[in-house]
């Protein structure tokens, strides 16, 4: 399969269309207009640093349904032990920097770039991308970040510095979902830490036939606070 080059035209080829690996197409920029018709398509950018910008659709799709996150019986002990305390959108630059900054003291790389928190930044200043802090002691401990459209929360990255502060506030996300009505996290693509906290593997027929109908429904857009919470 071609991989398809962009242009300043707001297009995106279909999904079905990505190579096997999922790679689909190249180029392009990330305006919040483009990242928002490629999000509604279940198509998100990622490169490395150097690399042109890259789309990828990925078959098989790794989601994780907000009732079927697994919370382990030592994951509820410490939900339940209250040191951590969770935040919707209250510092999101700050989640999207450590997201970041984590994976390169770790000595792995990462596409989240200047380029990659301005545009993101800009979508959270519309609405339609949000964080989720975990802190410990007024310390930013872990969290995650990701795009909402319709009825699907696209996962982009999450961090830790603090260990279970991830899985803490990935549950506490899953249950605001739910609560929420939400269908679906995206997880994109297959890790064995998602697996094991009840994300599944579906086919891209299934998961774009989901998206296709979830993205129908309105949007939460704005600022997100914790049922209750902050």
């Amino acid at each position: 399969m071609p991989v398809f080059q962009l242009n300043d035209t707001l297009y995106f080829p279909p999904p079905e269309l990505a190579r096997d690996d999922g790679l689909l197409a190249i180029g392009g920029d990330l305006s919040p207009e483009r990242l928002l018709i490629a999000y509604q398509m279940g198509i998100f950018p990622w490169y490395a640093a150097g690399d042109p910008l890259l789309w990828w659709a990925p078959s098989p799709r790794l989601i994780l349904e907000p009732g079927a996150f697994h919370c382990s019986r030592s994951l509820r002990r410490v939900l339940k032990q209250g040191d951590f305390t969770f935040t919707m959108d209250r510092d999101f630059v700050s989640v999207m920097a450590a997201c970041a900054a984590v994976r390169t003291s770790q000595g792995q790389p990462t596409w989240i770039d200047p380029a990659m928190m301005a545009a993101y930044g800009q979508l959270h200043a519309l609405g339609y991308a949000h964080s989720l802090e975990c802190w410990q002691q007024g310390e930013l401990a872990g969290g995650l970040y990701g795009v909402s459209v319709g009825g699907m929360f696209f996962g982009e990255s999450m961090f830790s510095r603090v260990a279970n502060s991830s899985k803490a506030a990935l549950a506490v996300l899953a249950e605001q979902l739910e609560a929420w009505g939400f269908d679906c996290i995206d997880c994109q693509m297959r890790t064995e830490h998602l697996l094991s906290l009840g994300a599944r593997e579906v086919s891209g027929h299934q998961f774009f036939a989901l998206l296709q109908r979830s993205v129908l429904r309105p949007t939460r857009q704005g600022k997100w606070r914790l049922d209750g919470g902050a």
